[in-house]
């Protein structure tokens, strides 16, 4: 096919030799085939900003870190500046995490160059060598279900060991890919690939970050639950969470999927107390600021 003119840039460069076929086009990239040497590839596009309906939610880019003040400022501001590193920064979020979620152990696609607004990537394949289906494309039996939804949980705990939150993880963003190494005609040791990264947050540094890993982990427990209804009863979210908070969590501690949650009643009236007097403090600075000195 005539490479997209994006693509055609990394041809120039050397980085990719031929671009098969697209893939797939999403909310926020559009993914093509690409052969690299003998190996394929595959190469997300990445959106132009004002094309994408993916809206890039404050809940997501909270506490982001980007290179410097001036391109924080600017982003603050809004203006064309700010909008080009903030998309920039969407961007890069994706391939920062999957290089952190690889050597933390985590089955995702295995990245290998970012240039241009394209990511260069390991593409996932069945046994047969064709492009990996996601979940909501495969029918499981009951055992399947259990064991898949297993291996996500420790997926999600590695991810949180890490630090990272994939903040919209569903049977829509994973894939089953065949592991390398095993036999093509094994195809029921095939095993899911967690794809699509640039929303993922800081587990540690974004204020939304239990929301999100309770959402992610409940998407699971509801796909799987449909062909393992017994999943349905499961609450791993908090108590996966709660071992985070607690400093104990780890890939090889074993889940209960059983959480039993506090009796005693939130102190509403603490917490707001201490809003007040946080507010009443920073009015006092403002106020010693604008005194003459």
């Amino acid at each position: 096919m005539k490479p997209p003119k994006r693509l055609q840039v990394l041809i120039e460069e050397g980085l990719i030799d031929t671009v098969v076929r697209q893939l797939m086009s999403g909310k926020e990239a559009m993914v093509f085939v690409v052969r690299c040497g003998d190996e394929t590839r595959c190469a997300k596009v990445y959106k132009e900003a004002t094309n994408r309906s993916f809206r890039q939610a404050v809940d997501y880019t909270e506490n982001r870190k980007v290179k410097n003040s001036r391109q924080a400022r600017a982003m603050a501001k809004g203006t064309k500046f700010g909008r080009e590193a903030q998309e920039a920064a969407w961007q890069s979020a994706e391939v920062d995490a999957l290089y952190r979620l690889a050597d933390a152990g985590v089955r995702v696609p295995k990245p290998y160059n970012f240039f241009e607004g394209v990511l260069l990537m390991e593409l996932v394949t069945d046994a047969q060598g064709d492009a990996a289906p996601r979940l909501n494309d495969v029918q499981f039996t009951p055992a399947q279900a259990r064991t898949h939804h297993g291996t996500l949980l420790v997926e999600v705990v590695r991810m949180l060991c890490a630090g990272v939150v994939h903040g919209d993880l569903s049977e829509f963003n994973i894939l089953l890919g065949h592991e390398p190494g095993k036999d093509a005609t094994d195809a029921g040791k095939d095993s899911p690939v967690i794809i699509d990264l640039p929303q993922a947050i800081d587990a540690a540094g974004n204020n939304h970050a239990q929301r999100m890993l309770l959402r992610d982990v409940a998407n699971l427990r509801d796909f799987f639950g449909q062909f393992a209804p017994e999943l349905l009863q499961t609450d791993f979210g908090p108590e996966i969470w709660d071992l985070y908070v607690r400093g104990v969590l780890d890939p090889e501690v074993p889940l209960t999927g059983k959480f039993k949650r506090s009796a005693k009643a939130a102190d509403v009236g603490g917490v707001l107390r201490e809003i007040d007097d946080a507010r009443a403090e920073e009015a006092a600075r403002r106020l010693r600021m604008q005194m003459p000195r």
